[in-house]
C-alpha cells in the first residue's frame, strides 16, 4: 500500500535553504532512517509530512487511509494534567476503560477494578491492556497520578514514547510512525526493548536517530539529507559509509574535470569582444553550468586536530574506599580504583544507579560518605556534562568562544584562531555569527565540546555526549577521541560509540556494586547471555504475566481465538529453543569475525526476548 509521496517539496528558513527539490516515496512496511548534519532540516522535514508545517514548494500527497504519528525530541503535553491522562487522552470507548483501569490500580480500588474488568471483558480489549502493561513496565513509568510538569527530561521523553507507542497501537491498521531521536534519555536496556519491539509491530517507519546498532536493528534503508539534496541508500550503516565514500569520490572527480574545463572555457570568455553579442550563445551558457559545476564544495566532515594537551604525571586519580548513599540508597560501596594514562573507560548501568554521582565526586563536585580520591597535580579535567552550555542567549558563537580564549594551541607548537577552531568544529563563518539562542540541540553540543577542549584537558569525562548529536559530528568526535592521548571515561547509552572507544568497563549493577569487566559493550552483552543460556529453562515458571494481580482469581473459558493463540504458542516454542540452541553452537566457533559475532549475539537477544514474551503468554492462557 502506497502511504506517501513527495515530488519537489523546499523548504527555507529565511535565505538559508533546508533542502531543494526533493522527492520521494513511503509505502507500508518501509523502515527508513533519515540522517543528516544539525540544522540541516531532518526534524523540519518530519513536522511536514506530519502536517505541522508546510513546505515552500513541491507537492505532498499522504494516503486518507494512513494515520501519521510523530514522536518529537521535545514532546508536548498538557502540563496541569497528570501522567495517566496524559498517555490516555483519547476518548475512544477502550481508551477510557484504560485510563479509568489504570487509575483504579493507582489507587487500589478493588470495586472500581472489578468494574473496568468487566468493560474490559465487553470490548474483548485485554490484548491491548497487556500492550499497555508491557510498554509502561518496559520504560519504567510509575506513578501515573503525578503532574507533568514535576517531570525531568528523562522522564517527560519515556512518557511521551509511552503514549506513541499506545496510540499507534490503538489506531488505525495503517500507521506511518515518525520518531525523532527516540533513545535518547533510554538507558541500554529500554533500547533493546525498543528495538525488539518495533521489528515485532507491523508499523511503516521513518526514523531520526544517531544510535548506529538501534538504526541498523531497525531499519533497512537510509535517506541522508546533504547539500540541499537527498540521497538514497539500501542497507544497513555500514553500506552507507561505504556507499557515501564512493559518491564524494566520484563527486570530487567530477569537480576536478570541471574545474580543468572551466579554466579553459573562461580563458575563451574572456578573449570574446565585448560586442560579439551573436558569438556561440550555447557556449556561453554552457560556461555558467560548469562554472557552477567547478565551484561546488564537498564538505566531507574530517576533523584532525592535534591538541596541545596539558602534560600528564605519574600520579592520575586513585580511588580509596569511597562509600556513598542517598538515604536508603548505595551508590559506591568500598569503591577502589587507580586511573593509568590513556585509559578509555566506559560507564553503564540502569538510570538511577548512581554514574553522575560517581563523576562528580570524581571531579570533587559531591563529597563521599567516606573514603579519598587523590587527583594528580597535573590533571585538568575536562568535564562534558550533560547539563550542557550555561549560556548568555544575547551572545554570538564567535563572542562566546572568545571569552574562554583568543586562541587555541596546538601540539606543533602554533595555534589557532577561535573562528579558526570553530571551523574545524563544523561551524561555518556564517554560522558564528548566530546568537546562541538561535543553535539546535545538537549545536549546541557541539559549542559545548568545543569549549572544554579549548582549555586543554588531559582527563576527559564525557557524560551521555551522543545525546542530541548527529551521525557526521559524531564521526567526528569519535575520529578525535581515538587519537587523543589523555584518560576519557564516557557514560553513554549509545552501544556503538562505546564499543569503538572504550577498553574496559565499570558495570554499575545497583546496591553500590560496581564491576570491573574487561572489554567493551557487545562483550558484556555476549557474557549476559551465556548466562541466561544456561540457567533453569523452569525459571520462568515462577514469573507471573503482567496484568495477572489485575484480572480476576477465577479461571476464564478461552474463546476460539485464545484457543488457536494458545496452539501456536505451544508449536513455536520448542523451535525457538532449537533456534537458540543452534546459534549457541555458532558462537562457540573461533573462527567468527567480530561483526559476525554480534549479529549472532543480536539474533540470540532476540530469540530469548521473543520466548519470554512467549512463555509469558503460554502462562496466562493456561491459567
Amino acid at each position: 500500500m502506497h502511504y506517501v509521496s513527495a515530488e519537489g517539496l523546499t523548504k527555507s528558513f529565511g535565505v538559508n535553504p533546508l533542502f531543494n527539490n526533493i522527492s520521494f516515496h513511503i509505502n507500508e512496511g518501509d523502515k527508513i532512517a533519515l540522517i543528516a548534519r544539525n540544522g540541516v532540516g531532518k526534524s523540519t522535514l518530519l513536522r511536514i509530512l506530519a502536517g505541522q508545517e508546510t513546505a515552500d514548494k513541491g507537492k505532498l500527497f499522504v494516503n486518507k487511509d494512513v494515520t501519521v504519528a510523530l514522536f518529537e525530541q521535545d514532546p508536548h503535553f498538557d502540563e496541569s494534567k497528570t501522567v495517566l491522562e496524559n498517555i490516555f487522552s483519547s476518548n475512544h470507548p477502550i481508551m477510557t476503560v484504560m485510563r479509568e483501569y489504570e487509575a483504579a490500580i493507582e489507587e487500589d480500588n478493588g470495586e472500581k477494578i472489578t468494574e473496568c474488568i468487566g468493560k474490559i471483558d465487553e470490548l474483548g480489549a485485554w490484548d491491548y491492556e497487556a500492550k499497555v502493561q508491557q510498554i509502561l513496565a518496559k520504560l519504567n513509568i510509575h506513578h501515573l497520578q503525578n503532574v507533568v510538569s514535576s517531570l525531568s527530561g528523562g522522564q517527560r521523553k519515556r512518557v511521551a514514547l509511552a503514549k506513541t507507542l499506545i496510540d499507534i497501537g490503538f489506531e488505525h491498521q495503517h500507521t506511518l510512525l515518525m520518531m525523532d531521536e527516540p533513545t535518547n534519555h533510554l538507558d541500554v536496556a529500554m533500547i533493546e526493548w525498543l528495538e525488539n519491539y518495533l521489528n515485532q509491530e507491523n508499523v511503516t517507519l521513518l526514523l531520526v536517530t544517531h544510535d548506529r546498532y538501534f538504526l541498523d536493528a531497525v531499519v533497512d534503508e537510509i535517506w541522508e539529507l546533504e547539500r540541499e539534496n537527498m540521497y538514497t541508500y539500501i542497507g544497513d550503516y555500514e553500506n552507507y559509509v561505504e556507499k557515501k565514500a564512493a559518491r564524494i569520490e566520484s563527486e570530487l572527480s567530477s569537480i576536478d574535470k570541471a574545474k580543468n574545463e572551466y579554466r579553459k572555457e573562461l580563458e575563451w570568455m574572456r578573449k570574446q569582444p565585448k560586442a560579439r553579442t551573436t558569438k556561440s550563445k550555447s557556449r556561453q551558457d554552457n560556461f555558467y553550468d560548469v562554472e557552477a559545476r567547478a565551484k561546488q564544495k564537498i564538505e566531507d566532515v574530517n576533523l584532525q586536530l592535534q591538541v596541545k594537551m596539558s602534560r600528564l604525571g605519574g600520579k592520575i586519580v586513585e580511588m580509596k574506599k569511597v562509600y556513598k548513599s542517598y538515604g536508603n540508597l548505595p551508590i559506591l560501596k568500598g569503591f577502589d580504583y587507580n586511573f593509568s594514562k590513556g585509559e578509555r573507560i566506559g560507564i553503564i548501568g540502569k538510570n538511577g544507579v548512581g554514574k553522575s554521582t560517581f563523576l562528580n565526586i570524581l571531579l570533587g563536585i559531591e563529597p563521599p560518605d567516606s573514603g579519598k580520591v587523590h587527583v594528580g597535580d597535573t590533571i585538568v579535567f575536562g568535564n562534558f556534562s550533560q547539563q550542557g552550555l550555561v549560556i548568555k542567549e544575547n551572545m554570538r558563537v564567535i563572542e562566546f568562544v572568545k571569552t574562554f580564549a583568543e586562541n587555541f594551541p596546538l601540539a606543533n607548537g602554533g595555534s589557532l584562531t577561535a573562528a579558526q577552531f570553530l571551523e574545524l568544529f563544523l561551524f561555518t563563518p556564517d554560522k558564528q555569527y548566530t546568537y546562541l539562542n538561535s543553535l539546535s540541540g545538537g549545536e549546541k553540543k557541539r559549542l559545548q565540546l568545543l569549549t572544554i577542549l579549548f582549555t586543554n584537558p588531559n582527563f576527559l569525562i564525557l557524560d551521555e555526549p551522543t545525546n542530541d548529536l548527529d551521525l557526521p559530528t559524531l564521526a567526528v568526535l569519535e575520529r578525535f577521541l581515538t587519537e587523543y592521548q589523555g584518560c576519557v571515561l564516557i557514560v553513554s547509552h549509545d552501544r556503538y560509540f562505546m564499543d569503538r572507544l572504550v577498553d574496559h568497563l565499570f558495570v554499575f549493577e545497583g546496591d553500590g556494586v560496581v564491576r570491573d569487566f574487561p572489554g567493551n559493550y557487545t562483550l558484556l552483552r555476549l557474557e549476559e547471555k551465556e548466562k541466561e543460556k544456561k540457567q533453569p529453562a523452569t525459571a520462568t515458571s515462577n514469573q507471573q504475566p503482567a496484568t495477572s494481580n489485575q484480572q480476576p482469581a477465577t479461571t476464564k473459558k478461552l474463546s476460539f481465538k485464545e484457543k488457536q493463540e494458545f496452539e501456536q504458542i505451544e508449536k513455536a516454542m520448542p523451535k525457538l529453543e532449537a533456534e537458540k540452541v543452534a546459534l549457541a553452537e555458532q558462537m562457540s566457533a573461533s573462527n567468527l569475525s567480530f561483526d559476525e559475532l554480534k549479529k549472532i549475539s543480536d539474533k540470540m537477544i532476540a530469540i530469548t526476548e521473543e520466548l519470554e514474551a512467549k512463555e509469558l503468554r503460554w502462562l496466562e492462557l493456561s491459567v
